[in-house]
């Protein structure tokens, strides 16, 4: 319908509450929730729907040939020195639920500046978990081109005792988007530029249903595909 506002979904709402810091209790799935928004208009916030936003999980991608397991703990990949343009990657981990999932572990690995990735070492890898929130951040920089694919960066997901979703993340924007037989539209990041470096935005959505637990326990140990933790 022409001037139709588009519909507030529950996870949009969420997602912002995380990322101010407001608390959202278990007990609200299903329920109305007042919206909260960055704008203070002087209205009072419209109620969101139920939490049906029909949204899929994250769709799995292949891994790869260059995945290692045992990859060191850590949220930066990038050390003193390290050419090519910087890049942050924020967001959340979602249940079908649309509830934050906390202690995912994020397993990331990526090629260099150059498009080359480390087969010895671990450079441009690294795996973290998601934080009580279900919120992580990731340092990074923006990968080169490898031959023969889009800009891309690998992740593998995990909820605690759940199964691993591998998947990729993409760049909007990228002329190899177009050529690149793996790439798929729903993978792309939110991108922006800030001064001279980069800033992306995703949110996985993974295939566990049912509300997370409340525990505030210290994260999992690592499924035994992954390897056992280090770093």
């Amino acid at each position: 319908m022409d001037g139709e506002q588009p519909q507030l979904t529950r996870k949009t709402v969420l997602r912002a509450a995380l990322a101010a810091g407001v608390a959202m209790p278990v007990a609200m799935v299903g329920l109305p929730a007042l919206a909260r928004t960055a704008a203070t208009t002087g209205e009072t916030p419209a109620l969101t729907p139920q939490c049906d936003d029909g949204d899929d999980p994250t769709p799995p991608q292949t891994e790869g040939p260059y995945f290692k397991p045992n990859s060191p703990r850590r949220t930066s990949l990038v050390v003193a020195g390290t050419p090519g343009t910087r890049l942050t990657v924020t967001g959340f981990v979602f249940g079908l639920a649309c509830q934050p999932l906390a202690n995912v572990l994020l397993d990331f690995w990526q090629a260099d500046a150059n498009g080359a990735y480390d087969n010895t070492g671990f450079r441009f890898r690294g795996h973290q978990f998601t934080d009580a929130r279900g919120a992580f951040t990731l340092t990074t920089i923006v990968p080169g081109l490898y031959p023969g694919r889009t800009r891309h960066i690998h992740v593998k997901a995990q909820a605690p005792n759940r199964p691993v979703l591998t998947t990729q993340l993409y760049f909007p924007n990228e002329p190899r988007n177009n050529t690149d037989p793996i790439f798929d539209p729903r993978l792309l990041m939110t991108v922006r530029n800030v001064g001279g470096a980069r800033e992306g935005t995703f949110d996985f959505v993974l295939n566990v249903a049912g509300n997370p637990p409340t525990s505030t326990a210290s994260p999992p140990p690592r499924n035994s595909m992954f390897g056992s933790p280090s770093g």
